[in-house]
């Protein structure tokens, strides 16, 4: 059974402290139900990539703002597995890490998601916006990347608003099964280790959780006081007793909470299995099922994906400035390199997704249920080398840093949502149309057991000879690290328009608003072994027994013969509490003149309260901590803010074409995490991060201007521009001590991005080889420029740079290919973006640079029949990988797989 989470109360309590206290039954926007109804009424003709992308061409075509639309049947069709992976075909849309989605080229901060129009919180431990890999392709319907600012929207807008909109019920019986494999050229051997029984599922068994008597043994020995050392253990229990109880007894006492840890983490190096993956959706409709009239229907899915993913990783620091021009760097010598590291990661990853739609329509009611369950886990075995020759530690220098990490993170989204669309008929409220939606959704992110060995190599004339650790080495040989964190958020709205018809003209007004509740508790407890400097420890006599170092203290025994003992190893504020509000209500206008001439807008008042509040276990005791927060820590924790937000969009409309303009002022606030001086290791960057609680709200003037034309074959083209201007962005900032980076957060001065976009989709052969050839993509070129205060220098190189994570250019390519007699399709998909900074440079070296990736896929299809579907994939043919440069240096790099896939469904 997994430990109960704890201070439920006291994030209610922060919440009043902050007068988090208006609520209302209000709510959202009418963009889902009349999507639904447009794509139903959908008829396919022609080709199958004409057909599929009729319906969102049109509801493109019909937005007052600049949007772009994705539906079901284009992401099939690149045979794309997920969210992420199909919005990086999006016009100005680039994927970073596989998960977050950058909108014309700005860094994830800036763009938002929504699930059928709610916010939902973020099961990732780094980042607030939702890791998009964890919504599979055969839960969506489409997707909608809104870009230009509109006031039904949350105002937090950046480069743009992803919203993901689920399958509803369907119009007849479905029952659809798929399954599928596929191998990574990188996977033939990886590393495993002994794992729980229900990793498979994945989930962990409690084998790796922290046990209860070490739980206990926190709350005796450490809440208040001081940590779980000998010491400290001798004096409490003496204390309790009256009399000393002897070192002895104090020494049992903590290897008993050794004892009690997980210590079998050795590995091994085997092949590893093929991916594998079964989908399945059974949904019905009913007409008239009891009499009453109506249609009521539901639609299920589960789908199910067990991933390997084994690469060879490399990092490194520069010597100098100017080492590019020292030395020989394409050695991977130490001529560059001050220090590098070489590392293996194998990591196994389970995704198992549910959801179960409940539907039911009545003469223009239309009512949904839906629950949704995402889960995601990734369970990681890693060798990592690291030499430094400065501090003796190289292979020339007869010793090297070992270290061995096992971790398994569970994340998981539970997501429960009503929705509500009602065109009303009574009286006076004739022709009104209400919308709503209540969403109540759980994020929880749990690392029951992580553990990582640092130990040390030696060599002789470049060969192994055995692995060590002495005492005298100090550091954390045996680092222990157990995480907790639980998003809710409650998310509800209310929409409310109605349509008012002139000669030659027609008016709809709307208005509304939108709630968000959100509550935050993150823990996180650190353990570290603590061995005698006289200590001596033989790890391991050969390359193979190395990799067993994780199970060396698996031995009861061999923990009694060893002078070690446990300590809690907690920093300064570790832990952190918050809590946040948003009111939001709007009202806009769209007015229609001669059905040429559309003129949109409307302004949105929000009024935000956070509070977060970070601390130590060590310095609060849990029970009490509501109550030792003094007012003054608590007011200084706090942000509040309310503004309005007003946009404006005009488009003029013939048949064949559109012109649009637009304008928006919206803002970009900080999360949670980088608002509390809490430190962590950013996946990404690999630097330490650490919050800053003084960090302020940017606020942005937003422009877009875009002409669309689409002709009576079905071919359309369009060609956009946009300019945006940011007041005090916030950026990651780099600082150097102790020889160590930190990556923090601040508001730079302003920055601007600029830039034109182009997409298309049109025929170059109706007949050849037995069927139709057409082309569709899109390219976006921009560029941004932020400037940082002097003050603000820090250890900086450059004051004025671009924004972090900006790419000045994106293309998507795609030749798609569709027979005649339905039989055949086939895509060739190509995606690049251009390099970007993924960490400002520091002391006088240059930013690092993300360099290009050309990706290039290949998808096939084949229909036998009706009802059945082959898909044969090939992923980065090319095979280029992950890059990072600095000074025209690499410093990183990590292999990227070519995969291949074969897939296969069957509609019962």
């Amino acid at each position: 059974m997994k430990p109960k989470k704890q201070f439920k109360a006291n994030l209610v309590t922060l919440s009043v402290l902050c007068a988090f206290s208006s609520f209302s039954s209000l709510a959202d926007d009418n963009e889902q139900a009349q999507v639904q109804q447009e794509i139903e009424e959908v008829v396919a003709t022609a080709s199958r990539l004409k057909g599929s992308a009729s319906a969102v061409i049109e509801e493109r075509k019909n937005q007052a703002f600049v949007a772009d639309i994705m539906g079901a049947e284009q992401i099939s069709r690149t045979g794309d597995s997920d969210a992420a992976s199909a919005l990086r075909r999006v016009t100005g849309l680039s994927l970073v890490n596989d998960k977050f989605i950058y909108v014309r080229g700005l860094g994830e901060r800036y763009s938002s998601v929504r699930l059928n129009g709610a916010s939902v919180p973020s099961p990732d431990l780094t980042r607030s916006v939702i890791p998009l890999d964890i919504f599979p392709s055969s839960i969506i319907e489409s997707l909608s990347v809104q870009k230009a600012y509109s006031p039904n929207m949350p105002a937090a807008f950046g480069g743009g608003d992803v919203n993901i909109r689920t399958k509803s019920i369907p119009n007849e019986r479905v029952f659809k099964v798929d399954i599928g494999a596929s191998y990574k050229d990188t996977n033939d051997k990886g590393y495993t280790y002994e794992g729980g029984s229900d990793d498979w599922l994945g989930t962990d068994d409690g084998s790796r959780a922290m046990p209860g008597t070490v739980r206990a043994a926190l709350n005796r020995y450490v809440n208040g006081l001081s940590d779980i050392s000998i010491r400290n253990i001798r004096d409490v229990e003496s204390k309790a007793l009256g009399s000393d109880i002897g070192q002895d007894a104090a020494i049992a006492l903590n290897k008993d909470l050794i004892k009690a840890l997980p210590r079998d983490y050795g590995l091994t190096e085997e092949s590893l299995n093929p991916d594998f993956g079964v989908k399945a959706v059974y949904g019905d409709r009913f007409d008239d099922l009891f009499g009453f009239g109506g249609s009521l229907g539901f639609l299920a899915s589960v789908a199910y994906d067990n991933e390997w993913s084994n690469s060879e990783e490399f990092s490194a620091v520069l010597s100098a400035v100017d080492a590019a021009a020292t030395g020989d760097c394409s050695t991977n010598t130490f001529a560059c390199y001050s220090a590098k590291n070489n590392k293996q990661s194998t990591k196994n990853n389970i995704k198992l997704n549910t959801s179960f739609n409940l539907g039911y329509k009545l003469d223009g009611h239309d009512l949904t249920a839906t629950y949704m369950q995402l889960r995601d886990t990734e369970d990681e075995a890693s060798v990592a080398i690291y030499q430094e020759p400065s501090k003796s530690l190289s292979i020339a220098d007869g010793q090297v840093q070992r270290s061995h990490t096992t971790s398994f993170e569970e994340r998981q989204l539970d997501i429960l949502q009503l929705r509500g669309q009602h065109n009303l008929t009574w009286s006076l409220l004739d022709g009104v149309g209400v919308d709503w939606h209540y969403t109540d959704s759980t994020a929880t992110t749990e690392i029951p057991g992580e553990l990582e060995i640092t130990v040390r190599d030696e060599y002789q004339n470049g060969q192994y000879q055995r692995t060590f650790y002495n005492g005298s080495l100090g550091g954390n040989p045996y680092l222990y690290r157990f995480v907790d964190m639980e998003d809710q958020v409650e998310n509800w709205g209310l929409n409310v328009n109605k349509v008012f018809y002139f000669a030659g003209s027609d008016l709809e007004l709307s208005g509304g608003g939108y709630f968000i509740e959100k509550t935050r508790d993150y823990r996180t407890d650190f353990f570290n072994y603590r061995f005698a400097q006289t200590q001596q420890l033989e790890l391991a006599q050969s390359e193979d027994e190395a990799l067993n170092i994780g199970s060396y203290f698996s031995n009861d025994s061999m923990v009694d013969n060893t002078d070690v003992e446990i300590l809690f190893q907690e920093p300064t504020a570790d832990d952190y509490l918050a809590a946040q509000m948003i009111d939001a209500y709007f009202g806009a206008f769209d007015y229609t003149i001669n059905n040429n001439w559309r003129l949109s807008g409307g302004v949105r008042y929000e009024d935000f309260r956070q509070v977060a509040l970070a601390f130590s276990r060590s310095a609060f005791d849990p029970s009490l901590l509501a109550d030792k927060l003094s007012s003054e820590a608590i007011e200084q924790a706090t942000v509040l803010e309310n503004d309005y937000f007003g946009s404006l969009s005009m488009t003029y409309s013939q048949d064949t074409y559109q012109v649009r303009f637009g304008y928006g002022n919206t803002v970009v606030r900080p999360d949670l995490r980088e608002l509390t001086p809490v430190q962590y290791q950013d996946p990404l960057t690999d630097y330490r991060t650490l919050g800053n609680p003084y960090l302020e709200s940017s606020y942005l003037d937003n422009f877009d201007a875009r002409v669309e034309f689409y002709l009576e074959s079905g071919d359309n083209y369009s060609i956009g521009a946009f300019y945006k201007d940011i007041d005090s962005p916030i950026e990651a900032l780099l600082t150097e001590s102790d020889g160590r980076f930190t990556l923090q957060f601040d508001n730079a001065d302003n920055a601007v991005v600029y830039g034109i976009e182009a997409e298309w989709m049109t025929e170059l052969h109706a007949d050849m080889l037995g069927g139709a050839f057409f082309t569709s993509g899109n390219i976006t070129v921009s560029d941004s420029e932020v400037s940082i205060l002097e003050s603000q220098r820090g250890d900086l190189t450059n004051l004025e740079r671009r924004m972090t994570g900006h790419s000045k250019y994106v293309a998507n390519l795609q030749l798609n290919y569709d027979s005649h007699n339905g039989n055949h399709q086939a895509s060739v998909i190509y995606n690049v973006f251009g390099d970007r900074i993924l960490a400002a440079g520091v002391n006088n070296f240059d930013d690092a640079y993300e360099q290009p990736i050309n990706s290039l896929d290949i998808v096939y299809s084949y229909y036998p029949n009706f009802n059945s579907t082959i898909t044969f994939k090939v992923k980065n043919v090319l095979g280029q990988d992950f890059e990072v440069e600095q000074n025209d240096v690499l410093i990183r790099q990590k292999e990227m797989p070519t995969e291949i896939s074969l897939d296969f469904s069957y509609e019962f």
